[in-house]
């Protein structure tokens, strides 16, 4: 389904890349949310963000302070005037949060993964007109994150935008949540007028990943960031690593560069012609060594040997992977190239043996 929307339209936000919301993973105490909002505050945020409800892998951590802290959200925005968002997972975390005059609501990356949990958001959120943003879903699905966008748009909520967080791997090396760039770009091209946030807090899970981060986001063209900063981060109850103070998240906001997207491209159109060109010739190419793995196919059903050559498809790997190296070109980047035109090749190999 195509999705209904409109524009987001935070009162008193100006819709400049990038829309800022910041603030604690969770409301700890009132003292320590009034003093991390009024910092934010004075620094120029203008929406605060803190966790009321707070889903956790294990039992036995921090869970939030629920509806309690709702009053301490209020209190913000009486003194500094700041808009308020926080995560709902479930319909009565929705209707305490539209009572305690919530501004935003976020469905979190645990929900979206659960189709009927998200419908019973949605269903609690029929004839609400709030902005809600989504985020991915813990793996890396860009159907299951659409899926949940048009639930809650099929509800009549329009102020939608989606957050990316990362996504959850067995093997994490630098990023708590691997980036994975490609599934936003894809809900990108596959819903053009979605407003895209990116939480460099989640993905990276380490304070000194934030900037980078920040930067990676507003380079492909995300419209804001969802930050956690709070006020002593290193006594924070959740997540005290991943979390900066509000001056810090400051300095990394001033040191972004924003690029023009209105600038004209007449100056890159040759250049793609030969993209083009060369995407062509590729195209070419890959057909060609795809008769060629045909015609291995067939070698091997008449000679009864096995589609899968692991000793091979090891070498062509890693020569292939050393060469693009050489090339100026990741190994992970040929890996994934190299992965995809074998499983292409061995699916056309089959296909001979079973005919």
């Amino acid at each position: 389904m195509d999705l209904e929307l409109q524009p987001l339209a935070l009162p008193g936000i100006e819709p400049t890349r990038p829309i800022v919301i910041a603030g604690p993973c969770s409301a700890e105490t009132e003292e320590q949310v009034m003093t991390t909002a009024r910092q934010l505050a004075a620094n120029g945020i203008k929406i605060l963000r803190a966790g009321v409800w707070k889903p956790r892998t294990k039992p036995g951590g921090f869970e939030g302070n629920g509806w309690k802290a709702l009053p301490w959200l209020q209190k913000v925005k009486e003194e500094t005037g700041m808009l308020l968002a926080t995560e709902v997972a479930t319909p009565q975390h929705v209707e305490m949060a539209l009572e305690a005059g919530i501004d935003i609501l976020w469905v979190g990356a645990r929900t979206t993964a659960n189709p009927f949990a998200v419908q019973e958001l949605a269903d609690s959120l029929k004839g609400v007109d709030i902005p809600v943003l989504v985020k991915n879903p813990v793996n890396p699905d860009v159907e299951l994150w659409i899926g949940a966008l048009e639930r809650i748009n099929g509800a009549g909520v329009k102020r939608l935008g989606a957050i990316h967080r990362g996504f959850s791997s067995y093997d994490r090396k630098i990023y708590r949540n691997l980036p994975m760039w490609q599934i936003p770009i894809e809900l990108n091209r596959r819903i053009p007028q979605l407003p895209l946030f990116c939480d460099p807090s989640h993905i990276g899970g380490r304070r000194d990943l934030i900037a980078p981060l920040c930067q990676q986001a507003m380079d492909l063209g995300m419209e804001g960031l969802i930050i956690e900063s709070h006020c002593d981060p290193d006594s924070a109850w959740s997540d005290a690593k991943q979390q900066v103070t509000p001056d810090i998240l400051s300095y990394i906001l001033n040191l972004l560069v924003i690029r023009d997207e209105s600038v004209t491209t007449e100056n890159i159109t040759e250049l793609r012609k030969q993209i083009d060109s060369i995407d062509n010739d590729l195209i070419e190419l890959l057909a060609k060594r795809m008769r060629v793995a045909r015609e291995i196919g067939q070698y091997k059903k008449e000679h009864k040997m096995t589609v899968l050559q692991s000793k091979r498809y090891s070498e062509i790997i890693d020569k292939r992977g050393a060469q693009g190296a050489l090339c100026g070109i990741s190994p992970d980047c040929m890996n994934t190239i190299f992965e995809a035109i074998h499983e292409e090749s061995v699916r056309q190999q089959m296909e001979i043996l079973n005919t």
